[in-house]
């Protein structure tokens, strides 16, 4: 029984130090499901009513751990199809976003929490409002906070839910003239749930 009891302690050992290993790894790629909630307002009654589209997209994001707890995430996904209401049209946003994370327990065999802070960079594309009557801006630059936890249930794979907070927005004007209409704040929240791989 003593044999067993001490196999059975060693074995314990081994796992946390091969998962806290893991966890203290370069790189770290994430597949998420992203539900976008946009928290839309305007700033003119010109554009009253209108508003973008809750979506939910595919997202992939690569982390880089300078040190067990710093790290810095880059979100990836393609250009994303956004409607605008009510019958407005739609435009393709590519939304990169950089962030910087703290991980608190890295060493934890069961529940990892992050916090993080950075920059959205949004390319609008493909844009048509209004038949064709609306443009947008090219782009928007803006903030990025984010909270999130992973929990690995192997030595390099784990589940992850990630809430980010980003702020994003496109200034509306006339095709015609270039005159401005007003502008559409978007500011979404994103939740995201996955699996990364630790390498």
């Amino acid at each position: 029984m003593k044999k067993l009891t001490a196999v059975g302690a060693l074995t314990s050992a081994l796992f946390l130090a091969s998962s806290a290993h893991a966890d203290s790894g370069d790189m770290l790629v994430r597949v998420r499901a992203v539900d976008i909630d946009f928290h839309n307002s305007v700033d003119t009654p010109a554009l009253a009513g209108v508003n973008a589209a809750n979506k939910t997209i595919p997202e992939v994001d690569l982390s880089y751990f300078f040190t067990k707890n710093i790290a810095t995430e880059l979100v990836l996904t393609y250009p994303q199809k956004i409607t605008v209401n009510p019958n407005v049209g739609s435009l393709k946003a590519l939304p990169p976003t950089l962030t910087l994370q703290y991980h608190f327990m890295p060493d934890s065999p069961s529940f990892r929490p992050y916090v993080g802070a950075g920059i959205n960079y949004t390319n609008f594309s493909s844009v048509s409002l209004a038949g064709g009557a609306l443009n947008s801006s090219n782009s928007s630059t803006g903030g990025a906070l984010q909270a999130g936890f992973d929990i690995p249930f192997s030595t390099n794979m784990v589940f992850n839910v990630d809430i980010k907070k980003v702020y994003m927005k496109t200034t509306i004007s006339s095709a015609a003239s270039g005159a401005t209409v007003g502008r559409l704040t978007l500011d979404p929240l994103l939740i995201g749930m996955g699996i990364g791989w630790k390498f």
